[in-house]
């Protein structure tokens, strides 16, 4: 049976408690877009973070609703709407949130990260594609000269032909 076994992190606490803290985590990092805190409570908030920001691109009125149920403060969720109707996630798919390693807390050593909202644009990966240009561009000219290679030998044996009936008019006219 699965009494008791919800999906998640536990994060050390009950149940409501856990609920509790990641909805006041989600609002503190909505309200702030920076927060400090435990490595596992923002990978535990990060999914529900980008599920808002989603919700808000939606932008219709059932998704602001299931945004207020999950932050719990209709302010906050009215900023983030704003936001996203201002384009501000627009190019982006996906991963709202960054997370940066900050080390360990010298008490418990326990690891102790900054979770942010991103807020630049995406910058596409060109990197891989340039290098196959630059092959393309070297063989471009190869298929030149060898394209004007071949035309010049086909212009030589006319222009022979020419001077061979040129000489035979000049002899016949002798």
């Amino acid at each position: 049976m699965r009494h008791n076994k919800k999906r998640g992190m536990k994060l050390g606490t009950d149940a409501s408690h856990t609920k509790a803290m990641k909805k006041s985590l989600i609002a503190s990092l909505l309200a702030n877009d920076r927060i400090k805190t435990l490595e596992p409570r923002a990978k535990a908030i990060r999914g529900d973070v980008d599920r808002v920001i989603t919700w808000a691109k939606k932008g219709d009125l059932h998704s602001r609703r299931l945004a207020i149920a999950k932050v719990g403060d209709k302010e906050i969720v009215r900023e983030v709407f704003e936001k996203a109707a201002q384009g501000m996630w627009a190019d982006r798919n996906g991963g709202y949130t960054r997370i940066l390693k900050l080390g360990t807390r010298k008490g418990d050593n326990a690891e102790v990260v900054i979770i942010e909202v991103v807020t630049e644009a995406v910058a596409p990966k060109a990197a891989k594609t340039t290098v196959k240009k630059v092959e393309k561009v070297e063989e471009a000219p190869k298929a030149e000269e060898t394209a004007a290679a071949e035309s010049e030998v086909e212009e030589a044996p006319v222009e022979e032909a020419e001077a061979e009936e040129a000489t035979a008019e000049e002899t016949e006219a002798e």
